[in-house]
């Protein structure tokens, strides 16, 4: 008897487009903002236009892996997803404990609150879509 290793289900199929769509639609607001700041006023808040541009790579690597839903892509997609909530917290914190160190707003200052708390929670769907689309153990 052959046994078979259970199919995991495409990350790029169902809900998982959407939330394709949502990344790539963060990549372009966070990469026009982020280059914008940075072009005409770098000067003035440098980490938190750094980070901005963080912010948007990071998205468009979590977009390009939720679409590719192979090994490789799925792994992307998690290691964006991760460093994303990590981010998201770590910033949000610091923006709000800290206001001199973020003179101006980020992708991801006070969790997201420009962007109505989206990028908050866009990593958590991200994670949890990761998790419900994993290989079948029955």
């Amino acid at each position: 008897m052959v046994e078979t290793r259970p199919a995991r289900r495409a990350t790029n199929t169902g809900p998982g487009r959407l939330l394709i769509a949502v990344y790539l639609l963060f990549a372009i607001a966070a990469t026009s903002r982020a280059g914008l700041q940075i072009a005409t006023k770098f000067d003035e808040a440098p980490v938190a236009y750094l980070l901005s541009g963080l912010a948007a790579l990071v998205y468009i690597v979590a977009a390009v892996g939720l679409a590719r839903a192979g090994h490789t892509g799925r792994r992307l997609a998690l290691a964006c997803c991760s460093v994303e909530l990590v981010g998201v917290l770590a910033v949000g914190i610091l923006s709000l404990a800290d206001r001199e160190l973020f003179p101006d707003e980020t992708v991801w200052s006070q969790f997201g609150s420009g962007y109505g708390y989206i990028p908050l929670v866009l990593p958590v769907l991200g994670l949890v879509w990761l998790w419900h689309t994993r290989r079948d153990t029955a």
